[in-house]
C-alpha cells in the first residue's frame, strides 16, 4: 500500500508541476505562495477582518454573497486538477528569521507547526478549485472536515533547509472535496519527499450555516483518473470503517478472544479470582498512560470565520500526544502517521479547550496515542466533544505493553489497534528521523 501511495504522490507531482528550486522561474507565478501569504490570501478571498473588533461587521457583509451561491452543481463550471494546484514555500534555509517559530529545543522541526500549515494550505487549494472570477470574495465557507491520513516518508527534516508544499483537489463530491498534499525538503538541488497528506474539506454557504455546491472535477489523463478513483476508494473505506465502529458494533470474534486472553494474563495465579489483577512483566496499565491539558481559546487563534483555527487544535493535540508517547516510552518518539481526525464541532473563541491523551496500543517500538478534545464555554460547564485524534509514534527503543483494565479501556485498545493496522506499512527508524513537536 505504501509503495502505491508513494507512486501516486510522485505521479501527481510529475503530472502537475516539476520539482524545482526556489531560484527557478515557476510555471504559473499566481499559484506559488510564500508561507506568510497563505493566511493573508485566505482573508482576502473570504473578506475576513484582521482585527477582532471588526469581525462581526465582516461576517455581516458576507450575508450579501448568498446570491452568488449555485442552486445546483450543474450550474458551476467544471475544473481540472491543474486549476487548484498550488505550491507554498517555507524558506527555513534562505530566510533564517522564520526558523524560531518552527524550531524545537533539539534543533528539529515542530511537526505541530507543519499541521497548521497543511490545514491552511488545504483550505486555500479548495478556494482555488472554486474560484469565481467575477466576484472579489468567495461566497463559500470552506472548512476542514477530516484529516484522512498523513504518512511520513523516510527522510530527515532539517530546520536549515527550504521546504516546499504542493497540493491539489483530487476528488470532488457535491459539497465536499478531497485534497492531496505533499511536503518536500531541499537536499542539494532537488526537493525530496517528506510526507503525503489527504484531507477532506466541505463547502458551506457564506455564513457557514448550511452546505453549498462545489465545482465538478474533470479528468484529463489516466493518471488523474487513478487519483480520482483512489478518492472514491478512500470514501468507501471511511464509510466501512465507520460502520464497524466499536461504538456501533461489538468486537469481532478474533478481537474478543484477544481481549479475553489479555484479561486472563493479568489474573493473580495465587488467588484465582477475577478481581485480583496483576500486571505481566514489562507492561503498564492503560489508566497510567494519560496526560491532560487545558487551553483558553483566545482571538489570536481564530480562523477566517472567527472560529478557532483547526490547525491550532491539531498542533495542541499533537504536542500533548508527543509528550504522552515520550513519557510512556522513556525516549524521544517520532511521528510515523496521523490518521482519521474528524472535526465534529467547531470551537468558539473564548471556549475552554480540554485535551486528554492516552496510550491505547503498543507493539514493539510503536506507540498508538489517542487524544480526545472537548470544549466548554465560560458560562456553561457542559463539555462537548470536538475531535478525536489518532497518532502513531515510534520510539528509539522497544516500549512496554499497555494493558486495559476495564471494558471501556478494552474498546480503546481495540480501536487503537485498528488504527495502527490501518497504517500503510511499518517504518524503519533512522537516526534523527523526521520531526518532533
Amino acid at each position: 500500500m505504501r509503495r502505491a501511495a508513494l507512486r501516486l504522490c510522485t505521479l501527481s507531482k510529475g503530472l502537475l508541476a516539476p520539482s524545482r528550486g526556489l531560484t527557478q522561474e515557476p510555471q504559473n507565478p499566481e499559484n506559488v505562495f510564500h508561507i506568510r501569504e497563505v493566511r493573508d490570501k485566505l482573508r482576502e478571498i473570504v473578506g475576513a477582518s484582521t482585527n477582532w473588533r471588526d469581525h462581526v461587521k465582516a461576517m455581516e457583509e458576507r450575508k450579501l454573497l448568498h446570491s452568488f451561491l449555485a442552486k445546483s452543481q450543474k450550474g458551476l463550471p467544471p475544473r481540472t486538477m491543474k486549476d487548484s494546484y498550488i505550491e507554498v514555500f517555507l524558506p527555513l534555509g534562505s530566510q533564517p528569521e522564520l526558523r524560531e517559530k518552527y524550531l524545537t529545543v533539539q534543533n528539529t522541526v515542530r511537526f505541530g507547526r507543519i499541521l497548521e500549515d497543511l490545514d491552511s494550505l488545504g483550505v486555500l487549494i479548495c478556494y482555488m478549485h472554486n474560484k469565481i472570477h467575477s466576484a472579489k470574495m468567495s461566497p463559500l465557507s470552506i472548512v476542514t472536515a477530516l484529516v484522512d491520513k498523513i504518512d511520513m516518508c523516510k527522510k530527515n527534516l532539517s530546520p536549515e533547509q527550504d521546504i516546499k508544499f504542493s497540493g491539489h483537489v483530487s476528488w470532488v463530491g457535491k459539497t465536499s472535496m478531497e485534497v492531496k498534499m505533499h511536503m518536500f525538503q531541499l537536499h542539494g538541488n532537488d526537493f525530496s519527499p517528506v510526507l503525503d497528506a489527504t484531507f477532506v474539506m466541505v463547502a458551506r454557504d457564506s455564513e457557514n450555516k448550511g452546505p453549498a455546491f462545489v465545482n465538478p472535477l474533470i479528468l484529463e489523463s489516466p493518471e488523474e483518473e487513478e487519483l480520482f478513483q483512489q478518492g472514491e476508494l478512500n470514501k468507501g473505506r471511511r464509510v466501512a470503517f465507520s460502520s464497524t465502529s466499536l461504538l456501533k458494533m461489538a468486537p469481532t470474534a478474533e478481537e474478543r478472544t484477544a481481549i479475553h486472553e489479555m484479561f486472563l494474563n493479568t489474573l493473580d495465579p495465587k488467588t484465582i479470582s477475577f478481581r485480583s489483577r496483576v500486571l505481566p512483566a514489562n507492561a503498564v496499565w492503560m489508566e497510567n498512560s494519560k496526560l491532560k491539558s487545558l487551553d483558553i481559546c483566545h482571538p489570536q487563534e481564530r480562523n477566517i470565520f472567527n472560529r478557532i483555527f483547526g490547525g491550532f487544535l491539531m498542533r495542541k493535540a499533537y504536542e500533548l500526544g508527543w509528550a504522552t508517547a515520550c513519557n510512556f516510552g522513556g525516549s524521544r518518539p517520532f511521528i510515523v502517521a496521523v490518521d482519521d481526525i474528524m472535526f465534529q464541532k467547531p470551537v468558539e473563541v473564548g471556549s475552554l479547550l480540554f485535551l486528554s491523551s492516552q496510550v491505547c496500543f503498543t507493539q514493539g517500538n510503536y506507540i498508538q496515542v489517542r487524544v480526545h478534545s472537548e470544549v466548554a464555554s465560560l458560562q456553561d460547564k457542559e463539555h462537548m466533544t470536538t475531535n478525536v485524534f489518532h497518532f502513531t509514534f515510534m520510539s528509539e527503543k522497544e516500549v512496554p505493553l499497555v494493558f486495559p483494565k476495564t471494558y471501556g479501556e478494552s474498546m480503546l485498545y481495540l480501536d487503537g489497534q485498528r488504527h495502527f493496522k490501518s497504517m500503510s506499512a511499518p517504518v524503519t527508524l533512522k537516526r534523527h528521523y523526521m520531526v518532533e513537536p
